[in-house]
């Protein structure tokens, strides 16, 4: 197999920023609600373990899944493609150009462009231009599975750390800060990837999380009282 393209790297770091900050929220939020049922340290430990091993293998087959359903489906999209071409080339030629001309290209230019892209492949340029992904650059399913199942763990140890290594009477505290300051790399890092606000992206995943732990422990709170 070649080298993979930005596109496909893009999409396995995106599997293993989201599995990492799956990891790190789910494994929070159980360790966190166990810490406010019962301060027996090995039980919190036991069920921050039994949630990072669950989470993992639930990780690794959502993604792929998820990946394989997309990937089916961009399958279909080139096969449609292929049928317009034969059926209709006209109008699949004036779809690229009429793209052309919305991005501001004048008349000449986008019907010379469009005439060059389609003569050296025409079925690559329309599945760009109506779908917006390119032929053959497939996301690995097991690529994005194995990214998302080293990745969740690798988050869970952060809050399975935090609340198992500080003292009793700090280790809540603690295991939120460690938290927060892991959900705004993580949030960061997936708004990044997916090109949009870094800012509300960060603040999303921070609230999320923070939201998270607080109803985790005042169940186990209420649980354990």
């Amino acid at each position: 197999m070649g080298e993979k393209s930005l596109a496909q790297r893009v999409n396995i770091m995106r599997a293993a920023v989201m599995g990492a900050n799956d990891g790190i929220l789910s494994v929070a939020g159980i360790v966190v609600g166990v810490a406010g049922a019962t301060t027996n340290s090995y039980a919190i430990f036991i069920s921050g373990i039994a949630g990072m091993l669950a989470g993992t293998v639930s990780m690794a087959m959502g993604e792929y899944v998820s990946v394989n359903t997309q990937k089916d489906a961009q399958k279909r999209a080139v096969i449609q493609q292929k049928q317009a071409l034969k059926d209709n080339y006209n109008k699949e030629f004036d779809f690229v150009k009429q793209n052309y001309l919305k991005q501001g290209i004048n008349e000449h230019l986008a019907e010379k462009a469009t005439k060059e892209m389609m003569e050296k492949d025409a079925l690559v340029t329309t599945v760009r231009e109506r779908y917006g992904f390119e032929v053959d650059e497939f996301t690995s399913p097991y690529a994005a599975a194995m990214a998302s199942m080293i990745a969740f763990p690798l988050g869970s140890i952060l809050p399975l750390l935090a609340i198992s290594l500080f003292p009793t009477n700090i280790r809540i505290i603690a295991t939120f800060a460690a938290v927060i300051i892991a959900l705004s790399f993580t949030g960061y890092g997936a708004a990044m990837l997916g090109n949009a606000n870094r800012r509300q992206g960060l603040m999303r995943n921070v609230v999320a999380g923070i939201l998270t732990m607080v109803v985790t422990y005042v169940i186990g709170s209420l649980i354990g009282g």
